[in-house]
């Protein structure tokens, strides 16, 4: 499914330090979250569900992958 993104406002964490090399993601869209990179603005986009990025973050931040 291809979504609008065109008014998306991006952001990096603010555990990036003001680095170059990161990911933004773009708050306000129900149920996705877009990321890009953020060393190629006008590259391609990644779409999460929210539920699915959710757990990518509560993985990321406990070390511990969810048991399937």
């Amino acid at each position: 499914m291809k979504h609008d993104l065109s008014g998306a406002v991006w952001r990096k964490s603010s555990y990036s330090g003001g680095e170059t090399q990161c990911v933004e993601i773009a708050d306000g869209f129900s149920g996705i979250v877009p990321v890009r990179d953020s060393k190629d603005l006008t590259g391609p986009r990644l779409v999460f569900e929210t539920d699915a990025w959710n757990s990518f973050l509560r993985t990321v931040k406990t070390g511990v992958l969810p048991s399937l």
